[in-house]
């Protein structure tokens, strides 16, 4: 039979997802600060780095700030409540709520909100490697629709945009009266979960883009040559055992090579190659993308994404090759792992080893 067609789940799978925050003082008095390529926005929130902008004075005892792209996206007024003096406010909060999350007086933190809590009480900012423009495009690309999506620098992993929709607005429950508690319960009891993380915790078959791992493996362990090799395989290929059979394009995908079969999401050359490499070779490919790890940070706590060490069967290991069975992955799916071309020494660490 053949495989059933069914809707896909768009899911980016990299070999490096996310780096941790760097933290600024009150003040851009910081000489000392570490630098970075301000494409990474991986570091301190630095004057001279184009498009940032020095952190502004805050109230004594305000909280410091989340910045995007060198600028604030979080700010403080005075709340008038004693215990808890100060409101946070937001701007631009729907474009940034899973990348911030959310400071309310009434209903706690999350996300950098939390993770930082202790830096930003201090008056420290926190800066993210968030593009603003990339952000905003991946944000218009969701508007309407039920999803997440990542944009990540290839050369070090670094997030460039992060967004899941229906997002929401922080600003709506940031404080602790009437209207904040009506807010938040209305966002909790919204049927399209406005409040789930769905980029970090909202895992699903990743289809075809699970061939990814298919192709590294092939080429690491020397059963293509290239990218460039014929795969030979047939434009309907079925398993040893005849259970299942896998489907390409045949003007595509009859023999195509792996750049052809990337491209055109060749089911049967994945099939195929899968039953050539078996379970564990695939597995020990997937692990070293990320897969399997049970503690994904970026910083924020990201929900594992699995790939099956020992499918049960034949059609069992073809369809893991093509991104389905027990196959699934978050967009950022996590890159924590030991990739040979992973980039090295391009990230500013967390200076605390904060994680959720």
């Amino acid at each position: 039979m053949s495989v059933p067609s069914r809707p896909r789940v768009s899911v980016l799978i990299t070999p490096v997802t996310l780096v941790s925050a760097g933290l600024s003082g009150c003040s851009s008095e910081q000489p000392d600060a570490p630098r970075v390529n301000p494409s990474g926005l991986a570091g301190t929130a630095d004057a001279k780095l184009p498009g940032s902008v020095p952190p502004a004075p805050k109230p004594a005892g305000a909280p410091g700030d989340i910045r995007v792209g060198g600028r604030p996206v979080t700010g403080s007024v005075p709340s008038g409540n004693a215990k808890v003096p100060f409101r946070r406010t937001y701007t631009d909060g729907e474009l940034y709520a899973h990348i911030t999350g959310y400071r309310s007086m009434a209903f706690g933190n999350n996300q950098l909100e939390a993770i930082w809590r202790e830096d930003l009480d201090a008056g420290k900012d926190v800066v993210t490697t968030v593009d603003p423009v990339s952000q905003r495009a991946a944000f218009d690309a969701l508007r309407g629709r039920t999803g997440a999506a990542i944009a990540l620098d290839a050369r070090t992993g670094e997030i460039a945009a992060l967004v899941s929709a229906p997002t929401y607005d922080p600003n709506s429950f940031s404080g602790y009266v009437t209207s904040d508690a009506i807010a938040w319960k209305q966002l909790n009891a919204d049927a399209g979960e406005p409040l789930l993380n769905r980029a970090l915790r909202d895992p699903h078959n990743p289809g075809a883009a699970a061939h990814i791992i298919v192709a590294a493996a092939a080429l690491e362990k020397g059963l293509l040559a290239s990218v460039d090799a014929p795969t030979r395989s047939p434009a309907v290929y079925s398993v040893p055992d005849g259970s299942v059979s896998f489907s390409g394009d045949p003007a595509h995908c009859t023999d195509a090579n792996l750049r052809e079969a990337l491209r055109y999401a060749c089911q049967n050359v994945f099939a195929r190659l899968a039953t050539d490499l078996g379970a564990e070779t695939l597995a020990a490919t997937a692990d070293s993308f990320g897969f399997n790890t049970e503690q994904s940070n970026t910083p924020v706590r990201a929900f594992a994404s699995k790939w099956p060490r020992q499918p049960g069967n034949a059609a069992q290991l073809a369809l893991t090759a093509n991104g389905l069975f027990d196959t699934t992955a978050t967009p950022s799916a996590d890159g924590n792992g030991d990739r040979r071309d992973r980039p090295r020494g391009e990230l500013v660490p967390s200076p605390r080893g904060h994680r959720p």
